[in-house]
This record gives C-alpha cells, structure tokens and sequence, in this order.
C-alpha cells in the first residue's frame, strides 16, 4: 500500500512538473495587413482588385509542439474594378475572410518561431453604396508562413504571409461573369498573447 501511494505520488508530481513546462496552448493575435491582389483576365473581362490596408484577428489551439489549428477573420476596405467591352465597371467592397488553417511549427532558430500554415474558408465581398448589387461568397485556400518573435512573457511580435486562391468575384452579374480563379498576397504584422 505504502508503494503504491509513493509509487502515484511522484507520478502526480512529475505530471505537474511536466505540466507546468508546457507551452501555452492557446494564442490569440491582432494585426494590421495588406491586400495585394492580382489582374486576372478571362473572357474578355478584367479585374483588377485595388490594393488596401486592413486587419487580422486570430486565435490558435497548440495542439502540441509541432502541430497547431487556427482560424482566422480578416478585413479589408476596397474595390474591384472590371474591364469589359461595354466598358468599365467600379465595385466599391468591404472583403471578409474567414479561414480555418493546420499550422506545422518549425524548429525555433535564435529563439525564433517559425511556421507554415495550409487550409481553406471563404472571402465575402459585400458591395458598398450599390443597390441591385448583391454579396457574394467565394471559397478560398489559404496558404502561408510566418515567425514568432518573443517581446515579453506571453507576448510575441507575429510578421506573416498568406496567399489566398478564390474566383474572381462577379456579384451575379453577367457582365461581369469571369469563370477564373485569382490570386491575393496578405502580409501582416502584430502581437500575439499566449495564455
């Protein structure tokens, strides 16, 4: 009985030691970012998204020390224009994205955490000021990478990149209607508070 209770003592105490060592499982971030979209033609039709400014609120699970989950919402403030033969069209945009990623994190180097993210969500291009011109809902993958570099206990300066991959968006207007896919390059920078 005696070793028993000193046999699940020290195996409780190691499990708190061990506890105790482990990273913070949870992360949150906030940054500021930028939409840098590519000109795509397709039928005939261009679009041309304008480059803008933006923000990032994230939150990620650590799973364990290699492999961690995140999602993702990001704002930008901007416009699409389009190209046609009948003319050009202007479509001012609040863009939305919501992603869901699986995140590798590479070995530390001089104290920095590097990782590489792959997942997928969707962009949500609502029009601004235009009536008869609907929202519209793209998927996207997201991929990306990016570094972690510890200021303060629990806090850490994130700078990362993701690409997204999406349909040109066309708003259900034939005149617009590009069967294309597209390319936007996101980098960011902020914080990030580990609990």
């Amino acid at each position: 009985m005696k070793r028993s209770l000193l046999f699940f003592s020290v195996l409780i105490i190691l499990s708190l030691s061990c506890w105790a060592q482990e990273e913070p499982r949870h992360q949150l971030t906030l940054q500021g970012s930028g939409f840098l979209g590519k000109t795509t033609t397709s039928s005939g039709i261009q679009s041309e998204p304008t480059n803008s400014g933006g923000f990032l609120a994230g939150y990620r699970f650590n799973i364990n020390n290699w492999i961690a989950a995140e999602v993702d919402y990001d704002f930008f403030s901007n416009s699409q224009r389009y190209a046609t033969s009948s003319g050009n069209f202007r479509k001012q945009t609040y863009t939305h994205g919501i992603t869901g990623a699986g995140v590798l994190k590479l070995p530390a180097f001089h104290g920095i955490n590097t990782f590489a993210l792959a997942g997928g969500g969707a962009m949500v291009f609502h029009p601004r000021n235009s009536t008869g011109i609907e929202s519209q809902a793209r998927g996207t993958f997201v991929y990306g990478g990016g570094a972690d570099i510890p200021v303060m206990k629990h806090v850490a300066f994130r700078a990362q990149y993701r690409g997204f991959v999406y349909k040109v968006p066309d708003f259900n207007v034939n005149q617009l209607k590009a069967d294309k896919f597209t390319h936007a390059a996101v980098p960011s920078a902020g914080f990030v508070f580990n609990f």
